[in-house]
């Protein structure tokens, strides 16, 4: 054989090397993907999950199954995501309660929130609103402010139990706003609602999806939204970062991976996922939900959870926040 046979032998078997990963990338993915959810059927993050990943799932070609693996404020379905194969057919739809409050507020997670999962979307906010019952004197938030500052220990707010975002929010706004209010745990907010309509609890930070409807029929009255500007979800409403700047609280939703997702997947998943959320039927849905879409990178999302992490951190330090 020649040498220029030869060296043209070893050019093309290269050549067919080269192409292999490209190969399998091209085959991604050619069965099912399981994106796990953290928290019980039926719930926002569950709602948002099923409205994602149908259209999702169109721009992959491949269907997306929803798994529910609820349980310890959403560490059990971390966890099970965290441990899985990086093979891009195990996804996680993370929360502000499982990757930013979570390791500020419980000692031993099995597994790190950074080190163990690959960011792949930062896929939506769910703002929350700040209620008061209607014979409240306080008909804006600056007013709710000068109240609760004339009137020191005396008045409570609701939240859906200790540790939660919603207790966060809540601490989050009288640190800024220099006030004390005492907090009442319940089981949930929907049990909260009934108290605060009959001014048995004078305050509570709760979801649009189930704080609105009850401000629409006229049972209970919305001082701000926790959006730093206005949220096309409720544009009428102030937003509280207006009174005390720099104010934010949001439920944010993220997909993760497993640590070591290769970098083609990450980018096949996260342009599926922004594709998905530009469709008006999944924009509309979301909307009905209390939800707006965020279409970004995966940096983008480890950028925001890095400093949500932080903020939260410092609140349940300063507070003394446990979820005992």
């Amino acid at each position: 054989m020649k040498r220029s046979q030869f060296l043209q032998g070893i050019a093309v078997a290269a050549l067919c090397l080269a192409s292999v990963p490209a190969a399998f990338a091209q085959a991604y993915p050619n069965k099912p993907i399981r994106l796990l959810v953290p928290f019980p059927a039926g719930g926002a993050t569950d709602l948002f999950a099923r409205t994602l990943s149908q259209k999702m799932g169109e721009k992959l070609g491949a269907s997306v199954v929803i798994d529910n693996k609820p349980g310890a404020g959403g560490a059990i379905g971390s966890d099970l995501a965290a441990k899985a194969p990086a093979d891009g057919y195990t996804l996680l739809l993370a929360t502000t309660s499982t990757h930013s409050i979570g390791p500020a507020i419980t000692r031993k997670l099995p597994y790190d929130t950074v080190r163990d999962f690959t960011p792949i979307a930062y896929v939506g906010d769910a703002p929350s609103v700040m209620l008061v019952p209607t014979n409240s004197p306080a008909k804006t938030v600056a007013e709710f402010i000068d109240y609760a500052k004339k009137n020191p220990g005396k008045l409570n707010y609701a939240s859906s139990g200790n540790g939660t975002i919603v207790q966060l929010t809540a601490e989050l706004f009288k640190s800024q706003a220099g006030i004390f209010v005492t907090h009442i745990p319940y089981k949930g907010t929907a049990l909260a609602i009934p108290d605060l309509i009959t001014g048995g609890v004078d305050v509570m930070f709760d979801s649009m999806p189930t704080g609105m409807p009850h401000v629409r029929d006229g049972r209970l009255r919305a001082l701000g939204v926790t959006t730093l500007k206005r949220s096309p979800l409720a544009p009428s409403l102030q937003p509280i970062a207006e009174v005390l700047p720099g104010f934010e609280s949001n439920t944010w939703f993220g997909l993760y991976g497993p640590k070591g997702l290769p970098g083609d997947m990450v980018t096949r998943i996260n342009t599926a996922a922004n594709q998905a959320l530009a469709d008006p039927e999944v924009k509309d849905k979301l909307a009905r939900l209390g939800i707006e879409p965020v279409v970004s990178t995966p940096q983008q999302l480890a950028t925001m959870v890095a400093a949500d992490a932080a903020k939260w951190k410092k609140i349940v330090t300063e507070r003394h926040i446990t979820n005992d």
